[in-house]
């Protein structure tokens, strides 16, 4: 076995569940993470069209039409992008204690975030954008063509750069860990594919293409969207956007 297997390995047998030797800990009410982040002075907010709840294609001809598509060409509408965004972690259920979002959360922590390099969104400057869950809307965190930085940092993969628009997603750690410790961990990764499984059946749905994306520089795509790799790190991709449709 490897060195890097046997990290993997380590980690997956420390942080089993093992019956009659749970960890036992108390919460702390007080200080519980925030399920929102908001960026006080973004450089634009864009408020989202309203999502479409009713209607549209068969949840299990959309299941059934899925697939990995790599070929992308010409932009997405803002309303496209509001529906893709609402699908996965947009309110479905405001709550008094905790809105209930699209795709499940562990403890309904929720400690993702979704940031947003636009490359070609209708009506949508080209830039590095932060998703507010709450106001259903867009903070512009950077202004200009990413297409070649989020290409690079996607291991050098050509089409987050001829996507309409590359979705990439973070975790807050502690938002997991302060209640489940280490094992928030692998929580983290589960809510990921969730967010991930929820876009690709959305933009189906939409007739558009996606493609996730699990191989990229960390390190890079961090820098990316200005998060630090250790608080909150980057986990997964997705790019998103029309183009040809051969299976």
């Amino acid at each position: 076995m490897t060195r890097n297997q046997a990290v993997g390995n380590r980690y997956q047998q420390v942080t089993k569940y093992v019956r009659g030797k749970l960890p036992r800990r108390g919460l702390d009410r007080s200080r519980e993470p925030s399920v929102y982040k908001e960026y006080r002075n973004p450089l634009a907010l864009e408020r989202l069209p309203t999502p479409t709840t009713e209607g549209g294609r068969g949840l299990w001809e959309t299941i059934a039409a899925r697939r990995s598509r790599r070929r992308f060409e010409g932009p997405i509408t803002l309303e496209a992008l509001s529906q893709l965004l609402w699908a996965t972690q947009g309110i479905t259920c405001p709550q008094a204690v905790r809105d209930l979002r699209a795709s499940p959360s562990a403890g309904a922590l929720y400690p993702l975030e979704t940031y947003l390099v636009a490359n070609a969104v209708e009506g949508l400057q080209p830039g590095v954008w932060h998703y507010r869950v709450r106001d259903h809307a867009l903070e512009l965190l950077r202004s200009g063509d990413f297409s070649l930085p989020v290409a690079e940092a996607a291991l050098d993969q050509p089409m987050a750069m001829r996507a309409a628009a590359v979705f990439i997603w973070t975790a807050i750690v502690e938002r997991s860990t302060w209640k489940y410790g280490q094992r928030g961990y692998r929580y983290m990764y589960l809510d990921a594919g969730h967010v991930g499984g929820q876009l690709h059946l959305a933009a189906e749905a939409l007739g558009l293409n996606c493609c996730a994306i699990g191989a990229l520089y960390d390190d890079e795509v961090n820098a990316l969207v200005e998060v630090d790799g250790v608080e909150e790190t980057v986990l997964y991709m997705s790019v998103v956007g029309p183009g040809e449709r051969a299976t």
